[in-house]
């Protein structure tokens, strides 16, 4: 079995300048856990039902936060305004499935993320974990995290 790019793991840390919230131009699904809710909901002084109903949509039992063109309702002038309360997804980046391949983590991540190669090191044990989780909490039924 081939080893993964990652294999001596990869250093990481936020520099908190928003390029991955606009990864792809506008950003279109984040999707949220029970406790990803909750946290916000905490964060903005609502209670969680009150944040649900104001910020998020429900399609095929998963939720997510929903808002007009394609612009996520906390991301203002570039930056996260819930910052230390945003969503497991958002908390995850840029350790997800789809950017854990060297041709994609370089043209797509590496090359422009400025928090690559920086702050901790991550292990590729600790990435797949993260990897597996993303995926509980966004690519399947809702789970908490």
């Amino acid at each position: 079995m081939k080893r993964p790019f990652y294999k001596e793991g990869i250093r990481f840390e936020c520099q908190g300048e928003g390029k991955c919230c606009v990864t792809h131009g506008r950003h279109s699904y984040v999707y949220l856990s029970f406790n990803d809710r909750r946290r916000l909901a905490t964060h903005l002084g609502l209670t969680t039902t009150a944040f649900t109903a104001r910020y998020t949509e429900k399609e095929d039992a998963q939720y997510q936060l929903k808002y007009a063109d394609k612009d996520c309702p906390f991301f203002k002038s570039n930056r996260c305004g819930v910052y230390a309360a945003r969503p497991w997804q958002c908390r995850t980046w840029p350790f997800w499935a789809e950017n854990m391949n060297s041709v994609v983590w370089e043209r797509e991540v590496a090359s422009y993320c400025p928090g690559v190669g920086k702050g901790r090191l991550y292990s590729a044990e600790e990435i797949e974990q993260i990897v597996a989780k993303q995926k509980d909490v966004s690519g399947c039924p809702q789970k908490d995290d």
